[in-house]
């Protein structure tokens, strides 16, 4: 493919709405194009990434016997009221009607599809285990897309579904996706780890994710510093830090205009574990729910969702003010005993705390939980910190940020049972089917390799996922000795089986220089004028730097020597 009749369109600066070092590059280097806030395009040099992610990930699906089918991106509302999740996953669903005004919505995942197809093709037994894969476009509406296509309104997943008669078929089927997910990402050349994680609306099962450690990363990741244990800030535990003071007297202080920890503890003078804070969810037709967590640590929602369940929301502060009477950041729990309050478990007997006072402008101090408030139940309810100690072995824990590349699920039975996805056992009982659920984000893999792998001068693809294997620089095009050796150079790459991107314009040889290493082909081959004199081809290899010599009759041989030497690097 020639350069110069492509759509390939590069960029000397850093584009205003890039937001993270992929982004950036992504942008620059022509492999993307923003369309809108959390839409893109994906240009000929992006795509090419995708597919070749896409093929690796078809070769370790089909080895574990996975069926690749393709299942529709619009769904009826019918079947999402039926598993219950039409309300619970809330305004991230995109929601649609129809010219006859029946209600669809734009699938974030298929769980639901799934189930209503094992529902009618399943019948027995001997039907089971099954593993169907697609790779399909998703959608959800984020509120706030950002870091280009890491958090974005469409994207392009890998979802996977195990079907299986009992506990010990979807623990082989979860251990099988393991595998094959750990053989995915290290054929394509990333660096990653596996940790503990949450099911958020998925279920209640065990999950997993891999994660990638990157500066800049969405998601956070706990590390404990002396052992192996690793989890996702949803789901980490830890011990938190310990904080105890006198028992007081209750009473009432004022704290004009004083809202916030930072703001109370400076105004009192007192460090931040001395406050509670008082947190109020409401949700559709379920009673309205107080969070206390300590001053020092921030609430976990997704702790808090697996206590009370899913659909809560921050309340408004026209809600705060109707229930309280008083403005978000002067509310507490003492007198509200008709709610129900949840308490995290660093607060039980803390005596001698300060809180909102149910009234502008004032705090109380010198509540003490057990005497003046009626929680409902104590529980893990905060994020770790880092320095809380390991629950596993004391250790110090710290947190990195991480990105996620797959999620793997084992769902049991909530969806086959909401929707009757039933088989006949052995003795002729309906059973329900047991599910997993498995999901690997393809732009994210692209874009992880960018983050992972790059450098100040651009990509540096992997080479089982680069869109060409060699870019070829042709200096001084318009020479009648350059256009005949690089015609050979060309035919003898292609004949090989290389897949080759030329680049024979009538520019400086800086510009293509630059722009090779903006987009980060693996390995550059060189024909100018001057090797071609002295019967030498230069041969660069992006990700070292090195740069070989060969003449035009050892060309393949080198450059098929420098492609294992990648892949094998990769491999370990």
């Amino acid at each position: 493919m020639k350069f110069d009749k492509s759509l390939i369109a590069t960029l000397r600066e850093d584009p205003k709405e890039a937001e993270t070092k992929n982004h950036r590059l992504l942008l620059r280097g022509g492999f993307i194009r923003q369309v809108a806030s959390g839409i893109h395009t994906y240009l000929p040099l992006g795509w090419r990434i995708l597919l070749r992610i896409s093929n690796i990930i078809r070769e370790e699906m089909d080895r574990i016997d996975g069926q690749e089918l393709l299942m529709p991106a619009i769904s009826p509302k019918e079947l999402w009221e039926e598993s219950g999740r039409w309300q619970e996953y809330g305004e991230d669903m995109f929601r649609l009607k129809d010219r006859k005004d029946r209600e669809y919505c734009l699938c974030p995942t298929h769980e639901e599809i799934v189930a209503d197809t094992a529902r009618h093709k399943i019948r027995s037994y001997r039907d089971l285990p099954q593993i169907w894969y697609q790779i399909q476009t998703k959608f959800r509406d984020e509120p706030r897309p950002r870091s280009g296509v890491l958090r974005s309104r469409q994207f392009i997943m890998k979802d996977s579904y195990s079907l299986d008669c009992d506990q010990a078929g979807l623990d082989k089927s979860f251990n099988l996706h393991k595998q094959a997910y750990e053989k995915i990402f290290k054929r394509c050349g990333l660096d990653f780890v596996i940790v503990d994680a949450s099911s958020g609306l998925m279920g209640t099962g065990e999950s997993k994710e891999f994660m990638a450690l990157v500066a800049g990363g969405e998601d956070e990741l706990v590390i404990c510093q002396q052992c192996d244990y690793r989890a996702n800030i949803q789901v980490a535990e830890g011990k938190g830090l310990s904080a105890s003071f006198a028992d007081i007297p209750l009473e009432q202080i004022a704290t004009p205009e004083k809202r916030t920890v930072r703001e109370v503890t400076e105004f009192l003078n007192v460090p931040a574990q001395n406050l509670v804070k008082s947190l109020f969810f409401t949700a559709v037709k379920k009673d309205p729910i107080l969070i206390l967590i300590r001053g020092d640590y921030e609430v976990n929602e997704d702790k808090v969702a697996r206590l009370i369940g899913h659909g809560y929301e921050p309340a408004s502060a026209e809600e705060i003010k109707s229930v309280f009477g008083a403005e978000p950041g002067y509310i507490g729990p003492a007198g509200m005993g008709k709610l129900k309050i949840y308490a995290d478990d660093l607060l039980l007997d803390a005596q001698g705390m300060i809180t909102g006072g149910n009234r502008d402008g004032y705090h109380v101090r010198g509540l003490n939980l057990g005497r003046d408030v009626r929680v409902t139940e104590y529980a893990d309810l905060r994020k770790v910190r880092s320095g809380d100690r390991c629950l596993k072995c004391g250790g110090k824990m710290t947190i990195e940020s991480a990105l996620e590349l797959g999620h793997i699920f084992k769902l049991g039975t909530k969806y086959s049972i909401s929707l009757g996805a039933n088989f006949l056992d052995e003795k002729g009982i309906s059973k329900p089917i047991i599910m997993g659920s498995y999901g690997i984000g393809l732009e994210r893999i692209m874009a992880c390799a960018c983050e992972q792998k790059s450098d100040d001068r651009g990509a540096v693809w992997p080479i089982s996922i680069a869109p060409f294997d060699i870019h070829l620089t042709i200096l001084n095009p318009n020479e009648d000795i350059v256009k005949n050796t690089s015609a050979d150079v060309i035919r003898l790459l292609t004949k090989a089986g290389f897949s080759v991107i030329i680049d024979d314009r009538d520019v400086s040889a800086g510009i293509k220089f630059n722009d090779a290493d903006l987009i980060g082909i693996p390995i550059r081959v060189t024909v100018g004028p001057k090797g071609i004199k002295n019967n030498q081809l230069d041969i660069h290899i992006r990700e070292t730097g090195e740069t070989h010599s060969a003449t035009q009759s050892e060309l393949v041989a080198k450059c098929i020597e420098m492609r294992e030497l990648l892949y094998r690097r990769i491999n370990g």
